[in-house]
């Protein structure tokens, strides 16, 4: 009935749907497997794609030819790049999208891909022979061969719903839990562990006073995800900000009592930076109230998304509480928030592939490692993906460096040190953001999907001319020179010095206070010139120059770092056998097994004066 496949995926949530296209793409068969044909990709959470650190994974997963971005494009309802008041390091572009156009143009793209196989069934078991995995068993008793098997089971492996002293199996609202798989693992010699996360209420937008909310429109001159021409909807929607005051949080501490957080029943730990409401009311005392975003779930639905009302909370609660934020007086419930527990496998038992330690060609992306998100997921999933496609096929291990994008900072962060509570992209995490910008990630990341087969010639020829105009204009402005008597009444309106002799545009430029808008003011020939060229390419050239001498130090940290990352460790090697190490540290590095002496810094208890042992040792 079955055919022996390159790649199995099991779960189609976004690590899986990313996953089984990256290999697909590459030219593996796949098959995936999914509990729900009719929930592929589905939004569990909230309608929305990007955000702070999220966008740039978002983006950098396009730019390696995934697609997550063309999804999000085609499916937006609104789009805003967020933290523009800041410096472009942490521009993070964010979309509202409609739930069910996104769920079903990921299921069309994969149906459209050929090498993709589908089968609705629960993997309940893995077919594993001497240290190797070799298939997957489902609950109807099909056993189906392949010759690698990621797993990418979300929130489902013995997942618990929690709404108040309720309480059953189930991996979302209104679907089963997975089971069996967990407990296989752990006989295996897999760490298991729990964790949990939450949704809020979904409400009627009919039942709701929009007047007495703050409306919030995205861009007006909206961008993209995608570095494709995929077309966007012209239409758009509005989102609506309210708040919490003191009567809603009385009446949600009335429940307090019945929650399965307070009373312990929640045993996993939730995501600190997603805390539910009560979560708020209870560790923010001294706050009269907490915003709530109202967003809706599409074009053509009512159903609204309640975001920063995350529950578990008996749903008599939740509806009494509801009714008192401004606008919801007469609120409709579709159905309540609630809380849900899950497994998940301790990151550190997986290489830098994604790969896990204990069994050759088996993968695990998403929830399953810890993470919280769906922009995580889907890096994941991709790089699950192209590294099963890689060991089958007996290439190179395709790995992200820390220092070339976030999804390398994301795996890095959990492969190395782990987590003990959902893990969230920030841009915090890298030390080199200013080089990780949203803007150029098809710059760093697109020539490898290019060698890969993700993306195509046109792509990267793309790409290389967008270089060449950024590079042309940057020439331009250290070539051209402006005379004061042009610039001098400008200058004065902005509130920087006036020249006192001619000055080249580049060093005007470096000025914080002028921008290309403002100098195409003063100099007819820049602004002829800068017309032939797109807003993306113009606003890399302006982030080139203005923050030229901050690359330059920051490309200088990344080269000595270079020594260290390319700074191979045998995967075999004994720590225990170097008796200068401390304890600790040869208990540590034993189990994380470092690739590199640059991985081998990160692990947390393996110190500096242990790297120089380890340095010396491997000089010898």
């Amino acid at each position: 009935m079955f055919k022996k496949y390159d790649v199995i995926v099991v779960g189609a949530g976004h690590a899986g749907c990313e996953a089984a296209a990256a290999a697909a793409n590459m030219g593996s068969s796949v098959l995936l497997v999914t509990m729900n044909m009719n929930t592929i990709a589905q939004m569990s959470c909230n309608p929305a794609m990007g955000g702070v650190a999220k966008g740039q994974i978002v983006r950098e997963i396009d730019a390696l030819g995934g697609y997550s971005g063309i999804i999000a494009d085609k499916t937006t309802i609104q789009f805003r790049m967020l933290n523009l008041s800041k410096g472009p390091a942490m521009w993070s572009p964010r979309t509202q999208n409609d739930r069910m156009r996104f769920a079903e143009e990921w299921r069309l793209a994969l149906e459209r891909t050929p090498n993709v196989d589908f089968w609705q069934d629960m993997v309940s078991g893995l077919i594993v022979k001497d240290g190797k995995v070799c298939g997957v068993k489902t609950s109807i008793g099909v056993e189906i061969e392949g010759e690698s098997v990621v797993l990418t089971n979300g929130t489902f492996l013995n997942g618990t719903i929690h709404i108040g002293e309720k309480r059953f199996g189930g991996g979302r609202t209104g679907e089963k839990a997975a089971t069996g798989l967990t407990e296989q693992l752990v006989e295996l010699g897999f760490e298991a562990g729990r964790m949990k996360t939450g949704t809020p209420p979904r409400v009627d937008g009919r039942s709701l006073d929009y007047s007495k909310m703050e409306e919030q429109w995205g861009d007006e001159n909206p961008g993209r995800f995608s570095y494709t021409d995929v077309a966007i909807p012209t239409e758009k929607r509005c989102c609506w900000i309210t708040y919490t005051n003191s009567e809603v949080h009385e009446t949600l501490k009335e429940g307090f009592e019945k929650s399965p957080m307070f009373t312990g029943r929640i045993k996993g730990l939730g995501p600190r930076y997603c805390p539910s409401i009560e979560d708020k009311i209870n560790r923010f005392a001294e706050r009269e109230r907490h915003q709530i975003f109202v967003e809706p779930e599409g074009f053509n639905t009512v159903e609204i998304y309640v975001n920063g009302f995350s529950t578990s909370l008996p749903e008599d609660v939740q509806y009494r509480a509801l009714k008192k934020i401004p606008g919801f007086e007469n609120v409709r419930m579709f159905r309540p928030g609630y809380a849900i527990e899950y497994d998940f496998f301790p990151p550190t038992q997986l290489g830098l592939t994604l790969e896990t330690k204990l069994i050759k060609n088996l993968f695990f992306a998403g929830q399953i490692n810890g993470t919280t998100g769906y922009e995580e997921a889907a890096s994941q999933g991709l790089m699950a993906g192209i590294n099963a496609h890689q060991n089958v096929h007996n290439k190179t291990a395709v790995i992200l460096k820390r220092s070339e994008s976030y999804i390398g900072v994301l795996i890095d962060d959990l492969v190395t040190k782990g987590t003990e509570e959902p893990y969230r992209m920030f841009t915090s995490r890298a030390e080199h953001r200013l080089l990780l910008r949203q803007d150029n990630a098809d710059v760093r990341l697109s020539p490898l999907g290019y060698e890969l087969g993700l993306i195509n010639e046109e792509r990267l020829e793309k790409v290389k001319q967008k270089i060449k105009n950024s590079d042309d204009i940057v020439a331009y402005t250290k070539s051209k020179s402006v005379e004061p008597a042009a610039i001098n009444a400008l200058l004065e309106t902005l509130g920087t010095s006036p020249l006192s002799q001619n000055a080249k545009m580049f060093a005007l430029l470096s000025r914080p206070q002028i921008s290309f808008t403002d100098l195409v003011k003063a100099d007819q020939s820049l602004a002829e010139l800068l017309s032939a060229y797109d807003q993306d390419t113009v606003e890399q050239a302006e982030i080139k120059i203005k923050y030229e001498s901050y690359f330059e130090k920051e490309l200088e940290i990344v080269a000595r770092m270079k020594k260290m990352e390319d700074n191979e460790i045998n995967p075999e090697f004994n720590y225990q056998q170097l008796v200068s190490l401390s304890k600790e540290a040869r208990e540590k590095l034993m189990k994380i097994k470092p690739r590199t002496l640059g991985q081998a810094s990160r692990i947390s208890g393996v110190s500096p004066s242990d790297i120089s042992v380890l340095m010396v040792h491997m000089s010898r």
